[in-house]
């Protein structure tokens, strides 16, 4: 059933952070949550949301304009895209996103002066807008949820239905060593770490290899002895993301050799992103699992990594669109490579977006059960006034008991809200 796009709509809203939220070298204040609205001819209407990353999406970007200019650049870029959509039709909202992603990018180039831009940024911009087409396609089609509207030919991926995630929170350049310990004794059990900081802001690679050194042996001091029985070893899994931060894969080995030395080795379940894209060397002989994130911007990146020895892919539909997502999911299940959903610092709404997709992977070797990462709780200033927005506000699968989300069949029989409308932020977008 082809589907063609009347009237579009754009907004945001600006959510500040707790503190200054840290990693690759810098440091965010607050983070825009953009929306993309889209009504089809037949007047049905749809909102979907977007946390914009310039940090995240593209460094440079970030680190060349105040913290505002690159979120607005960003925004720009979903109100093009939207301007564009306006009178196409399409079949899948895979079809639109092939369609709107190399002409947004192309503006992006334009409008941020930069000819190799990441294509992870016009991605980040059009999360909005692909969610919204989502929304839209399954009340076309009249789809009652996730299973039932993801073509049959990406399906094979999401062949399972955990009823317990791992939440996984993520302790940043800035989060205390206390709140790391208060959040073990809670029963957050998987522990995803930023590695790669800036401790002078000169740029010191050696500074930056020293400061890892002495946070992760800290850490693993202070919470590397409990136990968890959702792991096959018993022990706390580390995730070490270095955003691109190391420069060579020597410098790399020297922290796994610290990582060795410490007793932690075993414990490392992924090491997300250590280099920068564009720097490509095998990575098979490191001897932990190393997972691709920025660098996987699309199905093809993700074969190239996987061909590089890369072990584990992170899957971003909240960062990278759930089109997008869904061919680098089909790719690496192909594949036989693990993946697991990693965030954004996304809001309550596209938390349950990523637990959709979590719930339906393979489990990462090791862990019993699956797990999704979210950050948001720990970040947002208004979260409590955020989960309001949610159209399921309420629900129990909402709720991290003992450091897992239970996903029970109200869950499952309502695809964690993704599908259904948020009065605040479709006000916003279709007044």
């Amino acid at each position: 059933m082809s589907i063609t796009i009347a009237n579009v709509g754009a907004n945001f809203e600006r959510e500040p952070m707790v503190r200054p939220f840290g990693f690759k070298g810098a440091y965010l204040s607050e983070i825009w949550q953009s929306i993309a609205g889209l009504e089809s001819t037949s007047g049905i209407r749809a909102a979907g949301m977007n946390c914009q990353s310039a940090l995240w999406s593209d460094a440079p970007v970030f680190l060349s304009h105040t913290e505002a200019a690159g979120n607005s650049l960003m925004f720009a870029m979903t109100e093009f895209a939207l301007q564009q959509a306006k009178g196409m039709s399409f079949d899948t909202p895979i079809d639109l996103l092939d369609r709107l992603l190399p002409l947004t990018y192309e503006y992006g180039q334009a409008i941020t002066g930069k000819d190799d831009l990441r294509l992870t940024f016009a991605l980040n911009a059009l999360v909005g807008v692909d969610a919204a087409a989502w929304v839209l396609y399954a009340r076309e089609n009249g789809f009652s949820g996730f299973d039932e509207m993801i073509p049959e030919i990406y399906q094979s991926a999401l062949g399972h239905r955990h009823d317990k995630i791992a939440c996984i929170p993520l302790m940043a350049y800035a989060i205390p060593m206390e709140e790391i310990v208060s959040h073990a004794e809670e029963g957050y059990f998987f522990m995803k770490v930023k590695i790669g900081s800036d401790p002078d802001k000169d740029g010191d690679r050696e500074k930056m290899l020293q400061w890892d050194m002495q946070r992760v042996e800290a850490i693993h001091k202070a919470i590397g002895h409990l136990e968890t029985p959702y792991t096959d070893n018993g022990k706390i899994p580390y995730y070490f993301d270095a955003n691109g931060r190391y420069d060579s894969k020597e410098r790399l080995q020297r922290f796994l050799d610290h990582c060795r030395k410490i007793g932690a080795i075993d414990q490392i379940a992924v090491v997300e992103e250590p280099f920068p894209e564009d720097y490509k060397v095998d990575v098979g002989d490191l001897g932990v699992r190393i997972a691709a994130d920025e660098s996987a911007h699309s199905d093809e990146d993700v074969k190239e990594r996987i061909e590089l020895g890369y072990g584990a892919i992170a899957l971003k539909p909240i960062a990278k669109t759930l089109s997008m997502t869904l061919k680098i999911a089909d790719v690496a299940h192909k594949a036989g490579v693990p993946m697991f959903c990693a965030d954004l610092t996304v809001g309550p709404i596209q938390v349950d977006w990523n637990k959709s997709f979590a719930a339906r992977i393979a489990a990462l070797p090791g862990v019993k059960v699956g797990v999704v990462e979210t950050n948001g709780h720990q970040n947002y200033s208004n979260w409590k006034t955020m989960q309001s927005y949610h159209p399921c506000a309420g629900s129990a699968w909402m709720n991290v008991n003992d450091g897992c989300f239970a996903l029970d069949d109200d869950f499952y029989a309502k695809s964690g809200g993704m599908l259904m409308d948020s009065p605040h932020y479709l006000d916003l977008v279709f007044r």
